[in-house]
């Protein structure tokens, strides 16, 4: 996958990307087929147990690229900006950008915001730093606007369109559209010639994205509207855990095909 794909797949192929923090999760992503695999800031939520993705370092994603790229080294790889390294300033954006880059091993990174974005990414791309944005909700504004669904009206569906073509016109190659409706996600999506990836965000965007620990169903208790659970990995594991537990306990393990005798 390079950019290039990514940009000739609008309107033609959906576009799949699951996010990724390990070396063995990259594994199994880059042998299945993903198309583009995301280290999230989500790490922060779904890894280090933080209550939002606010906490979260440039250190931390760097080092979660690094395990992702040991696992996946042919895949088109994107990390997320941590809050307060870009925003600040437009040089000091740029050089985090670029650690994640040349550091991490990403290909690309993702920022969060608008219109207000846009001379940040111009400032990116124009040194080879391929930028993907991300509008609607946004995790790393929790404390400004919630965890509310945008595009509800006219007037927020147009601000997320302009802030669309904004993006588009500073050089991004693709953007997340989280927690829209899917009349604004479809609206956006068909104001702009760069592919547009969604997370509970409908059916019309160019491509869909979820969080990898989610649509494994590891944990119980984060039931999301947006998530579909294509497997039960917390059971699974809960269950062999409670195996291996009652083993020791009765003395079943090690059986004789884990012991080595002397000769």
């Amino acid at each position: 996958m390079t950019v290039s794909k990514i940009l000739a797949s609008k309107n033609k192929e959906k576009i799949v990307m699951l996010t990724v923090y390990d070396f063995l999760t990259a594994k199994i992503l880059e042998s299945a087929g993903v198309d583009i695999l995301l280290v999230g800031d989500s790490l922060g939520t779904v890894v280090m147990g933080y209550s939002s993705t606010l906490p979260v370092t440039m250190d931390e994603v760097i080092h979660h690229v690094r395990a992702v790229r040991s696992g996946a080294p042919k895949s088109f790889i994107v990390a997320d900006m941590p809050f307060l390294s870009y925003g600040t300033s437009e040089e000091e954006g740029v050089f985090n950008a670029g650690k994640l880059i040349k550091e991490g091993g990403a290909n690309a990174v993702k920022l969060e915001g608008g219109a207000e974005r846009g001379g940040l990414i111009d400032a990116m791309t124009s040194i080879g730093i391929p930028v993907m944005g991300h509008l609607g909700l946004l995790p790393q504004s929790v404390n400004r606007y919630g965890y509310r669904i945008a595009g509800k009206t006219v007037e927020e569906t147009d601000k997320l369109i302009q802030d669309a073509q904004t993006l588009e016109k500073a050089g991004a190659f693709a953007i997340v559209i989280e927690g829209t409706t899917e009349e604004a996600a479809k609206a956006v999506s068909g104001a702009i010639s760069i592919p547009t990836i969604g997370i509970g965000a409908g059916r019309f965007t160019d491509g869909q994205v979820l969080v990898i620990t989610d649509m494994l169903g590891m944990d119980p208790d984060n039931e999301l509207k947006h998530n579909k659970k294509y497997a039960d990995i917390h059971g699974a594991v809960l269950s062999a855990v409670q195996s291996y537990i009652g083993d020791v306990k009765s003395g079943k393990f090690p059986g004789e095909e884990q012991i080595t005798h002397s000769s």
